[in-house]
């Protein structure tokens, strides 16, 4: 079965790779950049099959209002990938609050409001897969840039939640983990001014990034198409062969030094008591209903998919 996809950040790396290996086998794609030039040559290969957009996923009226659009358009959506994404390469004392807000508005926040205007459309139609995109570099003991770390790991807990939340409307969720590929991610990267007493660990930190193996990002279309097209996909899939032994390797240290710390651990339980259920259960059943206006505002009041 052919499927509609939206993707963000396709005017380069893999939500380019993406798009043009979903268009090729004949699948629609709706492709977004912050720059509609950058996708525009894709209509003239793909035709029809591609609604090229632009899209600023830190503009929420934007998101909405293109989200909608290219339902529309197609008529359905069956593959979300939130893919865009920025990077800022600054030691944690380095970085300025603008900076580190930028990084989380588009990294995190920005992935929030694509998923926000697509989940009601999603919700009404009853499926949908989401994919989305973080780095699965965050888990390896190499010394990252903490902030873009941070927003990974703001990312994997979204989805762990978000997959919980909308597994009962149809919907799929898969964040997918790229390990070190050969793509442009990072040229743009916002560089933060160096303080003297990290120059010498940002001359190392770059001498190790510069000697690790790449993978080739060409290679992952084929491991994507497959995540979509299968019934039962995985809540997590990492692209190239690093992913699993930094995974291991990173998880037997932690769980090495929690265990190294049980006994101080257990002690800090006290004596066990029952949950506050009163506040629960107001939580629970005393909350008030909020219906969303974007839930009707493809679909008309009292339709259904």
């Amino acid at each position: 079965m052919k499927k509609t996809w939206f993707i963000t950040g396709a005017s380069r790396g893999f939500g380019r790779i993406w798009a043009e290996a979903a268009l090729q086998r004949g699948d629609k794609v709706t492709a977004t950049a912050r720059k509609l030039e950058d996708i525009v040559d894709l209509k003239e290969r793909f035709g029809d099959a591609v609604l090229p957009m632009a899209l600023d996923v830190t503009n929420s009226e934007q998101v909405s209002q293109v989200v909608q659009q290219a339902f529309k358009h197609f008529s359905r959506l069956d593959v979300l990938v939130n893919n865009a994404g920025t990077s800022l390469f600054a030691a944690t004392e380095e970085a300025s609050d603008e900076q580190i807000r930028d990084l989380f508005d588009a990294n995190y926040i920005g992935m929030v409001r694509v998923l926000r205007s697509a989940l009601p459309l999603l919700r009404k139609q009853g499926s949908g897969h989401i994919l989305g995109v973080s780095s699965g570099l965050g888990i390896t003991a190499l010394p990252l840039i903490g902030f873009y770390c941070a927003t990974k790991w703001a990312v994997e807990a979204l989805h762990e939640s978000l997959a919980q939340e909308v597994r009962p409307f149809g919907i799929k969720v898969t964040l997918v983990e790229p390990g070190a590929y050969a793509t442009d991610f990072g040229k743009s990267a916002e560089i933060a001014d160096a303080l003297e007493p990290y120059v010498e660990f940002r001359k190392q930190f770059l001498t190790r990034l510069a000697g690790m193996e790449r993978g080739d990002p060409e290679a992952t279309s084929e491991a994507v198409l497959k995540l979509v097209d299968v019934d039962d996909p995985p809540l997590r899939l990492g692209l190239g062969n690093s992913i699993l032994p930094r995974a291991r390797a990173a998880y037997a240290e932690r769980l090495a030094e929690w265990e190294a710390w049980e006994e101080v651990s257990n002690a800090a339980m006290g004596e066990p008591k029952k949950s506050a259920t009163e506040w629960i259960e107001q939580l629970a059943y005393g909350s008030q209903i909020r219906h969303d206006a974007a839930d009707e505002s493809v679909f008309g009041a009292g339709e259904t998919k």
